[in-house]
């Protein structure tokens, strides 16, 4: 039997919050309070890892100033040999040994001291032998004591019994470490404590209780938590934590076997490992299948089987029950033995006692999950198969019954599968994807296959498996029999690839349209709905208006859904060939479509819609709709879609807040959700938030972690200051389509907007990685970020630069988006964004385009400010907007030898920009007061020029809470996708506005509420 399982990972990948509380204890006992903790957690869930990590912080952290340490260290030695034990027990070469050796050690470790112990299945049996192993190293500190404690420690560490009761022995025990610790603080670490000997692990949980007064941590891992003493589970890694323990083991494993193995070890640190080790070269690049089980070398497939051989018969039989239906209860469980011998829950508490399963009244889990794989797949296949037909004759649940018996079937059987798609149409898109995917195998017929695939790769996507579902497109679309399913699963792979592949994606979306104009006319429209998002990245509409209008004609399904995606398609090709009134006439009529349905997917194209129509506000409550409406549906892959519309609408709205907490939200439900390109663009609205900040290291940060992740956002991401709009070449046509290349062509705004909703909403805003534009190495976005720093920076000839290449070269998006800084930078242009804006006839937007007026008609720029101001009155949520325009019109007043009337703008800036905590802004407006005549503290001195009782914003408040917590400020920097040297930035504010000076006196002050 295999006694210890070992994580040889050097980094607890995925462990930070158990991480921060290490450094949060090892700082108190730096302070004089000691404590222990335990962290409970079965074999290779990475518990020896997070005991290594704590050494090497304590071994890191600076040496306590503990003045004449080495000296008391070389008395205390000169006295232990002055005191040597020459009885039977104890030779005179052991002790010079001990003496030696615990003398090196202490000379070698200045600052904290480390001990270390293990149990060992093979010395359960060795009274005191853990003890030994950890106080051996003190033993020089043993001289400093009295002889009634000197005497039973140094029999102890010499493998003899002490001759004194436990009690005594561990009163030793902590006036040993209380000597050692007048040196330094001390860090005790017990490994697999639950296999140490009794005696050992009664003398450590009696020292654990005892710590309050001394510099002393102990830090524990068992199986399970320990009863009176703290205790911490460790959870199975997420898959963010598993692909970088991945990426350090395996280095440049192929994406889709990352996440193969991910799934495939449930969060389990070993269980990654060996598959990690297991991998062929072949296997590694995505040329051979990945394993679809642990290898047999694998540690903890070995320690299951070492356990299985040791289980009783009953307790095999039950296992594998659980392991072949996860969700079976436990009277179904034993219901599934009726026909055999008798067999009670009772015969699980082998396993139970083993650590494997934790029985319920709900269930059996296995402990760690990945277990369960392990235990089924050690089961030969006649006892699988007996299993299965248990299962099936037991379960009274319809779908899961008919799996069962579907897993003991090797041949075609049209009536199960029938059976199994009909049950799968009310079931969960997970249980509904293996349903569908068996159903497809069971089928004799090659149409019925093709079709049962197709449902399956789309409950597959519903579940947030794309990779499942590629696949069994691949297989739908080169099915024979059925040119309708081809069509559709061609429509729903280009779908996938609209992000990196727009143009291919676009060619073959319009083909399938076309293909399935007469025979399927509303699968026709879904593959327009997708293709207008193509389109728009790509800047070519192509044959999207004539087919868009051919297939609204054919469309016959009044449904609310089906008649939005009519009007969204209509609005599309109207807006593409210049009937710009029309066109917005569609799209307002989407939104009055969008208060008869409930379904997440036409919400978000409302949403979209209803963003580019500039009502923002509409927006925000339709995309919060579309959230709610697909975690409820269980739709995973539309959470992260509809956050990324919501937080652009809140955005817009001047809500940065509300953005802010839907990006960070939709990085962490993107990558659950086995969408990585959704999680990258939400790191781009993050960086493009920090950029509107003028924070430019978490900007930059998030730009560069992106790489050539594709650029743009909505128009919402460019209202308010930073600022949105349409603009044109002078000269330009006055119709929205201008925006879609060279003069003449006929082409629209609505591309911006994409097929919003569809496959990846927004989609169109994101610009094209794929494009050949490539002016640095984050693409559009990081150069269009790099002009919004140069703008905050009062760069402005920079600025234009930057945003000049984007305008010539870069997506339409882009070009529209950048309009009011490239007006701002130069001082000319933004007439179609003039236009757009006076159709929207929405206050924000409206204020925009005065601004944008008063920038480039100098005559009349006092009147267009006021308008502006005017327009931001009725605006009043978006604060930030309007303080981008009163810096601009203070400016203005400035320069015209106005100082008076530019002071009362420019102070309303600086307190506004300090209140959004955009630090560089107010010192920009700050300095335009100064030169206006103010007398203002600099905002180095007395951390800001805000007033120190201001409230918190969100964002500190999150940073606060988080350091309270005893996070570092890498830690919140990786947290929160921000910048460790932003962390500092704002934790300084912090400090400033609650008035503390400390982490501690932080952590109090929140404490106290």
């Amino acid at each position: 039997m295999v006694s210890a399982l070992r994580v040889q990972n050097s980094f607890p990948y995925g462990r930070q919050p158990e991480l921060a509380a290490i450094r949060s204890l090892l700082d108190t006992a730096e302070t004089g309070f000691g404590s222990a903790l335990v962290f409970a957690g079965a074999p290779g869930e990475g518990r020896t890892t997070l005991l290594h990590a704590a050494a090497r912080l304590a071994v890191g952290r600076p040496a306590v100033d503990r003045p004449h340490a080495d000296r008391a260290t070389g008395e205390a030695v000169g006295r232990l040999q002055a005191h040597r034990v020459t009885g039977e027990a104890v030779g005179r070469h052991f002790a010079d040994a001990v003496v030696d050796e615990a003398a090196r050690r202490s000379a070698a470790a200045p600052g904290w001291t480390v001990l270390e112990t293990a149990g060992h299945a093979d010395e359960t049996e060795l009274r005191l032998a853990g003890l030994q192993r950890l106080i051996e190293p003190l033993t020089p500190y043993a001289a400093d004591l009295p002889a009634h404690q000197r005497e039973p420690l140094t029999m102890v560490v010499a493998g003899a019994e002490p001759g004194c009761g436990p009690l005594t022995l561990g009163v030793a025990v902590l006036a040993l470490l209380r000597s050692a610790a007048r040196r330094g603080p001390v860090l005790g670490l017990i490994d697999d404590a639950d296999r140490l000997d009794p005696a050992s692990w009664q003398q450590i949980k009696l020292v654990a209780h005892r710590l309050a007064g001394l510099p002393v941590v102990l830090l524990v891992t068992a199986r399970r938590a320990v009863p009176d003493l703290p205790s911490r589970l460790l959870a199975p890694l997420d898959d963010s934590a598993g692909h970088e323990l991945l990426a350090d083991r395996a280095p440049g494993l192929a994406a889709e076997v990352a996440a193969t193995l991910v799934d495939l070890a449930e969060g389990h640190p070993g269980a990654l490992t060996d598959l990690a080790a297991a991998l062929t070269p072949e296997q590694r690049r995505g040329f051979a299948p990945p394993p679809a089980a642990l290898p047999p070398s694998s540690a903890l497939r070995l320690h299951a089987r070492a356990l299985l051989e040791e289980f009783p018969e009953p307790t095999r039989q039950l296992l594998l029950l659980a392991a072949a239906e996860p969700s079976v209860t436990p009277a179904e469980l034993l219901a599934a033995t009726s026909c055999g011998p008798l067999r009670t829950l009772a015969d699980l508490e082998p396993a139970e006692r083993a650590g494997i399963v934790e029985v319920s009244g709900t269930g059996v889990r296995f402990t760690p999950a990945v277990l369960r794989s392990v235990i089924y797949g050690e089961a030969p296949i006649g006892h699988r198969h007996a299993a299965h037909r248990a299962l099936a004759a037991t379960l009274t649940r319809r779908l899961p019954a008919l799996l069962h018996r579907a897993a003991r079937e090797s041949g075609p059987d049209d009536e199960l599968a029938h059976e199994l798609l009909e049950a799968a149409t009310c079931a969960p898109a997970a249980e509904a994807y293996v349903a569908r995917r068996r159903a497809a195998e069971l089928s004799s017929d090659p149409s019925g296959e093709a079709a049962a695939l197709l449902e399956a790769a789309r409950s597959a996507l519903a579940a947030g498996r794309p990779r499942d579902a590629t696949p069994l497109l691949r297989r739908a679309g080169g099915a024979t029999g059925n040119a309708v399913v081809r069509s559709r699963a061609r429509a729903l792979i280009a779908g996938l690839h609209a992000r990196g592949a727009p143009a291919e994606s676009r060619d073959t979306l319009l083909d399938v349209a076309g293909a399935l104009m007469t025979s399927d006319p509303a699968g026709a429209l879904d593959a327009l709905v997708v293709a207008g998002e193509a389109c728009g990245r790509t800047g070519n509409a192509g044959r999207f208006p004539a087919l868009a209008r051919q297939a609204a004609a054919r469309s016959r399904d009044d449904s609310p859904a089906d008649a939005m995606a009519k009007h969204q398609v209509l609005g599309l090709a109207d807006l593409m060939t210049g009937a710009d009134e029309s066109g917005f006439g569609h799209l307002r009529e989407v939104l009055r479509l969008a208060g008869r349905t409930s379904e997440a997917q036409p919400l978000i194209r409302a949403a979209n819609a209803a963003i580019l129509l500039g009502d923002d506000h509409r927006a925000a409550r339709l995309a919060t709709r579309a959230v709610t409406s697909a975690r409820e549906s269980g739709n995973a892959p539309l959470v992260p879609e509809a956050l990324e519309v919501a937080a652009y609408a809140e955005l817009a709205a001047g809500r940065h807040d509300a953005a802010l907490e839907n990006a960070l939200d939709g990085v962490a439900v993107a990558r659950s959700a086995g969408r990585p390109d959704l999680a990258d663009a939400h790191e781009a609205l993050l960086g493009l938030l920090a950029a509107f900040r003028g924070d430019a290291p978490t900007s930059r940060s998030l730009t560069a972690s992106r790489g050539d992740v594709g650029t743009g956002r909505s128009l919402a991401a460019f209202r308010d200051d930073a600022g949105t709009g349409l603009q044109g070449d002078a000269g330009s046509s006055r119709s929205l389509a201008s925006f879609w290349g060279d003069a003449g062509s006929s082409r629209s705004l609505a591309s911006y907007w994409g097929g919003a909703g569809t496959s990846c909403s927004l989609g169109a805003l994101r610009g094209d990685a794929g494009s050949g534009w490539k002016s640095s190495p984050a693409g559009e976005l990081g150069e269009w970020s790099e002009a919004l720093l140069d703008l905050v920076a009062g760069e402005p000839a920079k600025a234009a630069d930057r945003l000049i290449r984007i305008a010539r070269t870069g997506s339409m998006t882009l070009r529209v988006a950048i309009t009011p800084h490239l007006v701002e930078a130069t001082g000319a242009g933004g007439d179609v964004f003039d236009r757009w804006a006076a159709r929207t006839a929405q206050p924000g937007w409206l204020a925009l385009r005065s601004r944008c007026r008063a920038l480039t008609t100098p005559e009349g720029a006092d009147d267009y400010f006021r308008e502006a101001l005017a327009w931001h009155d009725r605006d009043a949520q978006n604060d930030f907007a309007r303080a981008h325009t009163e810096l601009l019109y203070g400016r203005h007043l400035r320069r015209r030898r106005r100082p008076a009337e530019a002071r009362d703008h420019l102070r309303r800036a600086v307190e506004t920009f300090h209140r959004f905590d955009a630090a560089p802004w107010a010192d920009q407006a700050a300095r335009e007061l100064r030169a206006a005549g103010e007398r203002i503290v600099p905002s180095g001195r007395a951390s800001s020029t805000a007033p120190l009782t201001a409230p918190l914003t969100a964002q500190q408040e999150r940073i606060a809470g988080l350091v309270a917590e005893g996070a570092t400020n890498r830690e919140v920097a990786r947290q929160l996708h921000l910048s460790p040297r932003t962390i500092d930035h704002h934790l300084r504010n912090v400090f400033a506005r609650l008035g503390v000076r400390s982490r501690t006196e932080l952590a109090r002050l929140l404490a106290a509420g």
